[in-house]
């Protein structure tokens, strides 16, 4: 099993630029594809971004392409979603979440899943 705690979450304006981390606790990191995820209040969970095992490949949703990187460092245990020209529709809580096989879009394929980090975009 792997705990995942996010981190970097914060208020900030239209048009600037956040990185948000996930910290993984746990067995053999290395076996787990992480992907990243957003949920508005009262809206469905989005998938944002998924990397795979070691990190050579990544693929994004529609909604975030081109405005988002996600990175992985498996010797530090972390995964990174960097975010630029935000928008307040990327207003939501942010969660990461590790799977075994590579469904990155598929909320039901992952296992783990951590509380979450609120992102606020201003206007």
């Amino acid at each position: 099993q792997v705990e995942l705690v996010e981190s970097g979450g914060g208020l900030v304006q239209a048009g600037e630029s956040l990185r948000l981390s996930c910290k993984a606790s746990g067995r053999s990191f290395t076996s787990y594809v992480v992907g990243w995820f957003r949920q508005a209040p009262g809206k469905e969970r989005e998938f944002v971004a998924a990397v795979t095992w070691s990190g050579n490949n990544a693929y994004y949703g529609e909604s975030v392409q081109g405005r988002v990187t996600i990175s992985r460092d498996n010797a530090n245990r972390t995964v990174d979603l960097q975010m630029t020209s935000l928008k307040p529709e990327d207003t939501a809580v942010y969660f990461c979440a590790a799977g075994t096989r590579w469904y990155p879009t598929d909320l039901s394929r992952y296992d783990y899943w951590g509380q979450g980090t609120q992102v606020t975009v201003s206007s």
